[in-house]
């Protein structure tokens, strides 16, 4: 028992140092970036604002969310704070501004975050298509993948194919160096990533596994995070060099030896750094790397950076 009071004594105080990290350099950082003046007219259509002739693929910060179906998952008040990622709907994360959707499927095509699931992925769909259409010029990755510890849904590439139809963008390397406007009228970059079942090839509908990396750190502790998510980054390529799209999670995770396990307290100790993140992305040589940048409960502000950081791209300025 004395034992287990000191790790967690020892966890609380390594969490309350790094939470101190953050906010001092925070402090210290400043607060501009290249972009960091611009704010979009209207989120649901920044693409469209910024220029579809002058956004290039792989040079776009996308805003994405992290575990994006889970606003309804378990049982509200009892097992869904503990996996519980973003609060808002599929439609309107996509009209708040995201870009990018991370979802999990099990068997039975429902959206699933470990052993809890949620709504069929055809609410997810539904909502995608409803969004592409009320607006013309917004392209939106969606990275679709049989979570870990479940089987992949059978035919599910064909249901992918049967769903989303003319939208999809066909596997291509040609992609990355293309702007938004030369991709039009096609809009969804799917990204599936099964756990046995054939990849998608070259030329076809889906995107395979490869096209969509990240380096997932599990920890609970911001800093570590924070300096992680830099470290992994600045050994990439520079995005418009790369033909794949690599992704950096600026969210925290409960772990099962702190006695916080919800969600949301737990990443809120990474949140609002995003920008700080941008910022230090710049001083240390690495924003030309940056490229996907998801979060837990996306917010206007967490938008506004991407987006800022990607009409300077636009205009020549970073």
């Amino acid at each position: 028992m004395g034992t287990h009071l000191s790790k967690q004594l020892e966890r609380r105080k390594a969490i309350s140092t790094e939470k101190k990290a953050l906010a001092d350099l925070q402090q210290s950082c400043g607060c501009e970036f290249p972009g960091c003046d611009y704010t979009p007219s209207d989120r649901k259509t920044w693409m469209a604002g910024v220029g579809p002739d002058k956004l290039h693929i792989n040079k776009i910060v996308w805003p994405g969310t992290h575990d994006s179906a889970t606003n309804k998952i378990g049982i509200r008040f009892v097992s869904r704070p503990f996996a519980q990622c973003q609060s808002l709907s599929i439609y309107n994360q996509l009209v708040a501004g995201t870009r990018v959707l991370d979802i999990r499927v099990q068997e039975d095509r429902r959206v699933c975050h470990g052993i809890l699931k949620t709504y069929s992925v055809d609410v997810v769909l539904t909502d995608l298509k409803r969004f592409l259409s009320e607006t013309e010029s917004e392209i939106v990755i969606l990275e679709i993948r049989t979570e870990f510890g479940h089987e992949d849904p059978p035919e599910f590439d064909k249901y992918l194919v049967e769903q989303l139809g003319d939208h999809l963008i066909h596997q291509d390397d040609g992609v990355f160096g293309k702007t938004v406007a030369e991709l039009l009228p096609k809009r969804v970059i799917c990204v599936w990533k099964p756990r046995k079942s054939p990849q998608p090839k070259r030329g076809d509908p889906l995107w395979s596994a490869g096209y969509l990396k990240d380096n997932w750190i599990d920890t609970d502790l911001p800093s570590t995070k924070f300096e992680s998510n830099l470290k992994h980054l600045s050994q990439q390529q520079p995005a418009a060099s790369r033909k794949f799209f690599y992704r950096v999670e600026n969210t925290v995770t409960p772990q099962p030896d702190n006695p916080i396990l919800c969600v949301k307290p737990v990443t809120n100790r990474i949140h609002c750094y995003a920008k700080v993140f941008i910022i230090e992305c710049v001083k240390r040589g690495c924003a030309d790397k940056l490229q996907i940048f998801s979060t837990d409960f996306i917010d206007k502000d967490f938008v506004d950076a991407c987006v800022g950081l990607t009409f300077a791209r636009a205009e020549g300025k970073a």
